[in-house]
Parts: structure tokens; sequence; C-alpha cells
């Protein structure tokens, strides 16, 4: 049998003053920079991205990389690597090189131009023509006339993709063996066209084997941690914990055992139907000792406070209902 707080708000605040207690031990470094991880947007991006090309594809809405945020990280790449390819090719007219470097250049920048119109092709039929300011009876009328045209631009567009993937992945083939063929080294003679090979080859690897790294990092790297740590990202990342504020507010008092009386008399019932209901700590397992620091949570479960702090600054709900601590 354990005493509880009554409503009264003078006892509570006597008993907080009589009950002080130091805040729980902080997590540790590693164990903060985790939880901020999981927490940011970049890695609920990739997430979604390893979710989206292992999973089932249900509509396009689903696809992260149609996304009006990636789109623009897409438009800006491609700028770069045609302004890039551009200025080369004008400032390296002089430069010899063995291998056919300036007609690879060439074949790619003409590549990338084909790419960022694809891409306007496809925001634009994303996020203009999909219910431009238009009601919902000029929607309805509009939908018979143009679902057929809408397919059919949508199904022109993927082969127009799918074709430049297949043209990057041969230049990229060719690409490697011009640059990298040890019997003619161009660096000499094109020292320009050679370095920017170089890089645009470079950044093309480092994206075929984006899918493998990100294999890597939420199947192996993210368990492991979170395993090392005692902190689940994965779970962190779709829900984020409490602040240190919002757990101080809770009421917590030092447990008091059966061999004390019940100060509190005016929820005697409240307060035994929390005893039957709470006789360890569902976290840790352990069952309640003397003068042990216990908090109370909104939907009036009990835990430690040690415990049930921790668990906060992951979940900001009760391990028990899943009540949040906004209701």
């Amino acid at each position: 049998m354990a005493s509880f707080p009554s409503n009264s708000t003078s006892d509570h605040t006597m008993a907080n003053a009589q009950y002080s207690h130091p805040q729980a031990s902080s997590p540790s470094f590693m164990t903060r920079v985790a939880m901020r991880i999981s927490r940011s947007r970049w890695f609920t991006f990739l997430r979604k991205v390893f979710h989206y090309q292992n999973g089932p594809r249900s509509d396009l809405g689903s696809n992260p990389f149609n996304s009006s945020t990636w789109m623009m990280l897409e438009f800006i790449t491609l700028l770069v690597q045609i302004s890039s390819t551009t200025l080369t090719l004008a400032i390296s007219k002089s430069e010899k090189p063995i291998w056919p470097m300036r007609v690879w250049i060439a074949g790619y920048d003409i590549g990338c131009v084909l790419n960022l119109l694809l891409l306007c092709g496809r925001y634009y039929q994303l996020h203009v023509t999909q219910g431009g300011g238009l009601t919902l009876s000029d929607l309805e009328q509009q939908r018979n006339n143009e679902e057929s045209s809408v397919l059919r631009d949508s199904h022109v567009m993927e082969k127009c993709r799918s074709s430049l993937e297949l043209f990057f992945a041969i230049w990229f083939v060719m690409g490697n063996v011009w640059a990298f063929d040890s019997r003619f080294g161009s660096f000499e003679q094109a020292p320009k066209l050679q370095v920017l090979c170089m890089i645009l080859l470079a950044w093309n690897a480092i994206c075929y084997s984006f899918p493998f790294l990100l294999f890597l990092l939420l199947c192996c790297c993210v368990p492991l941690m979170s395993t090392l740590l005692g902190y689940n990202m994965s779970m962190g990342s779709s829900a984020r914990g409490a602040s240190d504020d919002q757990i101080s507010q809770l009421p917590s008092w030092r447990f008091k055992g059966a061999h004390t009386n019940l100060d509190f008399a005016n929820d005697s019932q409240s307060t035994q139907r929390l005893i039957n209901d709470d006789p360890e700590c569902c976290i840790c397992l352990a069952k309640y000792k003397d003068k042990e620091e216990v908090r109370q949570l909104p939907c009036s479960h009990l835990f430690h406070l040690k415990c049930v702090d921790q668990w906060l600054r992951i979940i900001s709900c009760c391990p028990l209902c899943k009540q949040g601590l906004q209701r």
C-alpha cells in the first residue's frame, strides 16, 4: 500500500517542497546526437525513400522524389552540371586529349539538358495541372475529357525517363573507360577535361550507389547504434520526445511503503485503484520501494522517475495507454 498526493493545491505544493528531488541524469552526448539525427527532416526523408523503394508503390503521391523540395534540389544540381560542363568546354578549346573526352562531356551536357526539360514537365504535371485553383464541378467535368491525355503524357514521360537513365548508364561506362585508361593518359594534354570527367564520374558513382548506401545506413548502422545506445532511432523519428520543461511539470514524490498510513483520505477510492493498477514500474518491471522517486503522468499511471523521464525524452506518451502529454 502506498500514499498518493491529494487534489488540494496547497498539499501538493507542500509535498513537492518536502520531497524535492534532483532531476534524472540527462542522456549521454551520443544519445542526444542520435535523438537529433532521428528527428531531423533529412533522416525522415531517407526513411520514406527506403520504404518507397522496397515497399508497394500505391500511388504517385507516395513517391518522395515528387516533392517540391526534392525537385528543387534536382533542378539546382542539373543547372550546376550544365553550367560547369559548358564553361569547361568553352575554356578548353586548345586541349587535345587522346580519348574523345570533349565528345563525352558534350553528350553528358545534352543529357543533362534533356533531363532538365523532363524535370520541368514532371513538375508541371504534378504541381500545376492537378487542381490548380479549380472548383469541384470543374474538376469533375475535366476528368473525363483529360484522363486519357494525362495517362498518355505520363506514359511518354516515363518512357523518356527510362531512356535517359539507360543513356547515362552507358555513358558512365564509356566515361570510365576513357578517363581511367592507364595506357593512354590524357591528364597532361587535357587537364581541365580530365578533371571534369573524373568529377562527373565520381558524382554518378555516388548516385548509382545511393540505394546500397541507404541500405547500409538504415539496415546496418542505425540498428547497431540503437543497440549500443539503447535508443530506438527508427521510433524516435516518427514520434518526438518531451522537453525537460514538460517533464518537470509532471507531479512527482517519494514512494511510501505499506507501513506508512495514508494521509490523504479525500480520494481513497481513486488512490486504492491506482495502487492496484501500478504495483510495479512497467518499464523496469521492478516493484516500488520505500522512498523511491516516482512520477505520475496525466493518465494517472505511475512509474519510477528515472525510468519514465528517459522514456518521455524519446516518446512523449504513456508506456501503458499511449496517451500523450498534451492531452
